[in-house]
């Protein structure tokens, strides 16, 4: 009797999953940023001066060894600034970018890549999935951002903000390539 259940057991422990093979990992991790810099971080410490600005959130695709842009991200096409989702922010406050204001909310973020120049899209369609649904008539705006080889190689896409004198520069980098845009409060 005791052999039988013992094998009883060792077979349903073959059986039932575990819980790791439930569970997909995403390559591509979600990443959030906020301006203040960390903000629910000092806000927690009681050290925040002020309101959240804005945050981006957005997925962080890896170069793992390809060539990126003019390749993985074409130039000349349509991205969602990250991977999975489309790249979101929301502004917690109105600013001003490119002499356009945009209202308190949720946006969602795009790009199209090119050698010399970024062109950033600010667009009014949320929860959306890559640049399927991409729809040019509800652009808010779209701003051109030179782009800057860097020193140092990003191996996750990354979006990041710092501070400025008017406001807050939203920062971009991924495998040699940077850029950014500036807002205004």
């Amino acid at each position: 009797m005791k052999n039988i259940f013992s094998i009883l057991i060792i077979c349903l422990s073959f059986a039932t999953p575990s819980p790791a093979q439930e569970i997909p990992i995403d390559k591509s991790p979600l990443d959030i940023a906020y301006f203040p810099v960390d903000y629910p971080l000092l806000k927690i410490q009681g050290k925040a001066k002020g309101p959240a600005v804005a945050r981006i959130i957005y997925s962080r695709p890896l170069k793992n060894g390809r060539e990126i842009f003019g390749n993985l991200i074409e130039y000349n096409k349509i991205w969602r600034l990250g991977a999975n989702e489309a790249t979101e922010i929301e502004f917690f406050v109105p600013v001003t970018v490119n002499h356009t204001k945009i209202k308190r909310g949720r946006y969602t973020l795009y790009a199209i890549p090119d050698e010399e120049k970024w062109t950033i899209i600010i667009n009014k369609e949320t929860d959306t999935w890559g640049t399927f649904k991409y729809d040019k008539q509800k652009d808010i705006v779209r701003i051109e951002a030179p782009t800057e080889k860097r020193e140092t190689l990003a191996e996750y896409f990354t979006a990041a903000f710092e501070p400025d004198k008017n406001g807050f520069n939203l920062l971009f980098a991924w495998d040699g390539i940077g850029t950014s845009i500036s807002f205004s409060l």
